[in-house]
């Protein structure tokens, strides 16, 4: 039914988009190799990082969160297929290649994993701590933050709503595993959807006042397209 195709078609289109986002802009003909920045060692300062930080690295339409556990060592959680398919390590621990990446969150499985810097940033900048202001009052010991991390490291369950790279940081560093950019995310979605009944009613309003109340059409039409009209252009 018309009523419940919306949410359907939301459900759905949130789930292609953050499969998106979760996508790493890889420059052309590397062969899924990361950017020569990400490959040069020394290239980023970890001097300033300390054991258990909280590291960000923005990316276009999406945060990539870690854990830094010393020695230019992080952890984090990433969409990978591969360690659902083989258990060597020296595979497992190449850089996640996008065709990874998307088959992991296709078949929901990931892992924890430990890169360098230099691979888990990827060639963008990285903020420290950024996320403490959020969790007041929350923010446990740095040892026992990095201790978490290492002990959840190798394959998971991954899911882009309820477990992804956010929800693992959180749970690390503050005790409690949340994500506020899906939230957000699902607050847009929710939006679109109200937005899209508001349309339909609109436009039932408008064909009910044609039929039922006679109505002329030149008046009652504009009810129906303006609506409409309006929130695609939105």
């Amino acid at each position: 039914t018309m009523k419940n195709a919306v949410p359907q078609a939301a459900s759905l289109l949130l789930e292609k988009l953050l499969l998106l986002v979760h996508v790493r802009a890889l420059p052309a003909g590397s062969g899924g190799e990361p950017p020569p920045a990400a490959a040069a060692p020394g290239y980023y300062d970890t001097s300033c990082f300390k054991r258990g930080d909280l590291l960000e690295v923005p990316r276009t339409l999406f945060i990539h969160f870690g854990i830094y556990l010393g020695e230019n060592r992080v952890a984090h959680l990433m969409p990978d297929i591969l360690p659902a398919l083989t258990g060597d390590r020296r595979q497992i621990q190449r850089v996640v290649t996008n065709k990874r990446l998307i088959l992991g969150v296709i078949t929901k499985t990931a892992a924890v994993r430990v890169d360098t810097v230099e691979d888990f940033a990827y060639g963008g900048s990285v903020l420290v701590n950024h996320m403490d202001r959020l969790f007041p009052g929350q923010v446990l010991g740095s040892e026992e933050a990095a201790r978490r991390a290492e002990k959840l490291v190798g394959a998971t369950a991954y899911s882009l709503l309820w477990n992804n790279c956010e929800h693992f940081v959180t749970y690390c560093r503050y005790g409690a595993p949340v994500s506020f950019q899906t939230d957000k995310f699902c607050e847009m979605v929710k939006m679109i959807i109200r937005d899209q009944r508001s349309v339909l009613a609109s436009v039932l309003v408008g064909l009910a006042s044609i039929v039922c109340l006679g109505l002329a059409p030149s008046t009652t039409l504009p009810t129906i397209f303006v609506p409409f009209v309006l929130w695609m252009a939105g």
